[in-house]
């Protein structure tokens, strides 16, 4: 067997590929460049499928499915969703743009697996939640107080295979792990101020940027064996995770009716806070602003 095949094969069975583990906000605070290994990526178009699990609130799903739209939108603007979509597409050979498509969306309100979801039950909501859909990306979006793999043990959200279905799964952290939820709540882990929520949702906005980095990671590193690096502590650095938590290169922008702070513009206006993400073009990370 190949180095590259075994390395394919001791990170695929990880199942789990970590994200989210960032580096904390200060002077000193270095990106770690990624590497790409030569595995596949995700290209075509990027069809998904989304179960939600538990009560998830009207507002939580609103800011979601925004998110999903936005990421298709135009790109007139620097400070746009997809402008920061394009560079996850830019990991793809040719540049080739990566629509986005929600194909089903189901809803379990009653936690039928409980609410501690590790790898073994979050395998059966997988299949509900791409509706049987070939080559469709299962998303799992967790109610708060659920906790989800290893949220607060090296990861705020969750990307990998199970068996041949690629997945991305993210809580709500405001009560399972506030660490997740910087910088809308403090963390002892993460230097700066604390911001408030573009939307006026501390859940919904900490969601939307976990999935961000779930979403780029499951895109750019599917299979274990495409652009990733190891940092600190072996922590699998990829996409977002491998960037300090700067959300601008200059002072955040705050929308005036909800006083949010925010780096990103989507569907109908809607103001958004996203997670900076290492351009394989420059070698460095990039923010919309």
């Amino acid at each position: 067997m190949s180095d590259s095949a075994e390395r394919r094969v001791v990170w695929v069975g990880l199942l789990f590929l970590v994200v989210g583990v960032q580096v904390a906000v200060g002077e000193n605070a270095k990106a770690t460049a990624l590497t790409n290994h030569g595995g596949r990526l995700l290209t075509g178009h990027l069809n998904v499928g989304i179960l939600w699990y538990g009560p998830i609130p009207r507002a939580q799903k609103k800011a979601i499915l925004s998110f999903f739209r936005s990421l298709n939108g135009p790109e007139g603007g620097e400070a746009q969703v997809s402008s920061w979509w394009k560079i996850v597409s830019s990991y793809q050979p040719g540049e080739t743009k990566l629509p986005v498509k929600v194909l089903s969306q189901v809803s379990d309100e009653n936690y039928s697996l409980g609410k501690v979801l590790i790898k073994d039950f979050i395998k059966p909501l997988l299949p509900k939640a791409t509706g049987g859909n070939p080559h469709t990306l299962a998303v799992i979006i967790a109610s708060k107080g659920v906790t989800v793999q290893d949220m607060c043990a090296g990861s705020c959200a969750q990307h990998g295979l199970i068996g041949d279905q690629y997945y991305v799964a993210v809580g709500d952290p405001e009560e399972e792990c506030p660490e997740c939820a910087w910088p809308f709540l403090p963390s002892h882990e993460k230097v700066g101020k604390t911001l408030l929520p573009p939307s006026g949702d501390v859940g919904a906005d900490s969601m939307v940027k976990l999935l961000a980095g779930g979403l780029a990671g499951a895109v750019t590193n599917p299979f274990g064996d495409g652009f990733y690096a190891i940092g600190h502590g072996d922590h699998l650095l990829e996409a977002t995770s491998t960037c300090p938590d700067v959300f601008a290169s200059g002072k955040l922008p705050v929308d005036p009716q909800t006083g949010g702070s925010y780096n990103a513009v989507g569907d109908e206006g809607t103001k958004f806070l996203l997670p900076p993400i290492w351009n394989p073009k420059t070698s460095s990370c990039w923010t919309p602003l």
